[in-house]
C-alpha cells in the first residue's frame, strides 16, 4: 500500500511512521486513519520491527482534524455503527506487541495528541502545544481518550484539560507525567530513536511484547490477583524458552544475547489471554 499521508519506513529494526501533510498541520483525516492502521499492522507483524516512533513532518505533530469540508457530517451514520477514527488508531496502537515512541515535535491538538495516549513514551518538544480542545469547537474528546487520559494523568487533570480546553506548555504536560522526557525541538526525534535503541539492543521481543500487554490489559482490573495469575502463567511458559535460556547463558558467558524467538509466531498459547471487543450494534 503506498501512502498519501504518512510515511513509513523501517532503519536497524526501528520502524518510523511520519504524519506526512506539513503544509496542513499534519492534520487527520479518513485516510490518514486508514494508512496509519496498515502501517502499525504491517510493523506489529514484521519480526524486523523491534519498535516504532511516530512523529510529524515540518513545524508540528499534528493539529487534529483536518476541517476542511464538514469533518462532522455523520447525517449517513446510523448513531449505533459510527466508528470514531481516532478511537480506531487509538485501539489499534493499545494491542501493538511492539513498545510505540511518540516523537512529538510540534503542536498536538485534539486527534494529534489523543492518538498518542496509547503510546508507550512521549517525548516532547519544549515548544510543544498540547490541547485536548473539543469543547472549544462544540464536540467531545475522542481516540478512547476518555479511558486513557484519566488513568495517565489523574481524573482531575484530565477534567480540567477537557473541560477548559486550554493550551498546554510541554513543561505542564512532562510535570503531570503525560510525557516521559522533554527535549530542544531538533532533539525529538534523536531522543525517540535513542530511546527505540536501547530496545532493540538490550532486550528480547518476545518479553518485551509480553510485557506491555501484562501492564496496559492489567490497567481495568480490580485486584491485583489477576495480575499475579497471568504473570504466573507467562513466566512457567517463557522460563522454559529457548530465549530465557539465551538470556541467562549470555550473562554468564559475559557476551550479547541472540535472541531468536518471534512474536509474530511464539507468543504462547493462551494469548491473547483477554477477551477481545467487538464494536457493539447497540448501546
Amino acid at each position: 500500500m503506498s501512502y498519501e499521508t504518512i510515511k513509513s519506513e523501517v532503519a536497524d529494526r526501528v520502524a518510523t511512521i511520519t504524519l506526512n501533510r506539513p503544509n496542513n498541520m499534519n492534520s487527520f483525516n479518513p485516510l490518514m486513519c486508514d494508512e496509519l492502521l496498515d502501517a502499525f499492522n504491517k510493523a506489529d507483524e514484521d519480526d524486523n520491527v523491534r519498535a516504532v516512533i511516530v512523529t510529524g513532518a515540518g513545524k508540528a505533530f499534528c493539529a487534529g482534524s483536518d476541517l476542511s469540508g464538514d469533518p462532522f457530517d455523520y447525517s449517513k451514520t446510523n448513531i449505533f455503527a459510527h466508528r470514531d477514527t481516532g478511537g480506531q488508531v487509538s485501539l489499534r496502537i493499545y494491542d501493538m506487541k511492539k513498545p510505540v515512541i511518540g516523537a512529538i515535535n510540534g503542536a498536538a491538538v485534539g486527534v494529534g495528541i489523543t492518538m498518542t495516549l496509547p503510546m508507550d513514551i512521549r517525548v516532547i518538544s519544549e515548544k510543544a502545544k498540547i490541547g485536548f480542545v473539543f469543547a472549544s469547537r462544540g464536540i467531545i474528546n475522542e481516540g478512547c481518550s476518555g479511558w486513557f487520559l484519566p488513568r495517565l494523568v489523574g481524573a482531575g487533570k484530565a477534567v480540567e484539560w477537557v473541560a477548559t480546553g486550554r493550551i498546554i506548555s510541554g513543561a505542564e504536560v512532562l510535570e503531570s507525567g503525560l510525557a516521559t522526557y522533554m527535549t530542544p525541538v531538533e532533539e525529538v526525534y534523536a531522543k525517540a530513536l535513542v530511546i527505540a535503541r536501547e530496545i532493540v539492543n538490550n532486550t528480547a521481543p518476545v518479553s518485551v511484547a509480553l510485557a506491555r500487554q501484562l501492564m496496559w490489559k492489567m490497567l481495568g482490573e480490580p485486584h491485583p490477583m489477576a495480575s499475579h495469575k497471568i504473570e504466573s502463567m507467562t513466566l512457567q511458559w517463557i522460563g522454559t524458552s529457548q530465549d530465557a535460556m539465551e538470556g541467562v547463558k549470555s550473562f554468564l558467558e559475559k557476551r550479547e544475547p541472540n535472541y531468536k524467538m518471534k512474536p509474530s509466531a511464539e507468543m504462547p498459547p493462551y494469548y491473547p489471554w483477554w477477551e477481545a471487543k467487538g464494536f457493539p450494534k447497540m448501546l
